[in-house]
């Protein structure tokens, strides 16, 4: 059976990533991972305490919040990336640079294959199923669909609710200083007393 094209896209995709990390090095690929990492976890902690600064020189809501989120991770993506780039090449430049090169070469095919994987989900989910003669007759049409099924397996069933985990709770009001006070009542006449004579 010749290759078709899906099996040559899947080829070239998990060369080129392997020769990108081998050239960069495997410590520079994993820190480059804990970078983005980094960036957008500071970046979801931090941007409330820009944000009401944002909000002084826009005056959309949404807009002030996508520009305290996307400053605060540009930046610290910035400074950890140029920190790993550092790290790396004097990695690259030791003794164990050869050895730092051939774990890129490894983690580099194996990613390239995840992003393959990822992309045949999101084929066949446009498709329902109806997958093109190209597809349906690759050599690597039966490895992706495996590699696939054990991805979306490992998934959560309710994202929606591990997000909410991560949101902030919001602060419960006191319903006793929320509630407005009563006017007080006016006083009553007393109906007991002694009528004059």
């Amino acid at each position: 059976m010749p290759f078709s094209v899906l099996d040559l896209v899947v080829l070239g995709v998990v060369v080129i990533s392997a020769l990108l990390a081998a050239v960069r090095g495997f410590t520079r690929e994993v820190l480059a991972i804990v970078a983005w990492v980094a960036a957008a976890g500071l970046a979801w902690t931090l941007h409330p305490l820009l944000l009401p600064t944002v909000k002084q020189h826009v005056s959309s809501d949404t807009v002030s919040l996508v520009v305290s989120i996307a400053a605060i991770f540009l930046v610290t993506l910035l400074v950890v990336s140029v920190i790993t780039v550092k790290i790396s090449d004097l990695i690259l430049d030791s003794r164990i640079g050869a050895v730092d090169r051939s774990l890129g070469l490894a983690f580099g095919a194996g990613r390239g294959f995840l992003i393959c994987v990822i992309g045949w989900v999101f084929l066949a989910w446009l498709v329902q199923g109806k997958v093109p003669d190209w597809a349906q007759q690759a050599r690597s049409r039966e490895i992706l669909e495996n590699s696939g099924q054990k991805l979306v397996a490992m998934l959560p069933d309710n994202p929606e609710g591990l997000l909410k985990q991560f949101r902030k709770p919001k602060p419960e009001t006191d319903p006793g200083t929320d509630a407005p006070a009563e006017a007080d009542a006016p006083p009553q006449r007393r109906t007991d007393a002694t009528p004059r004579r």
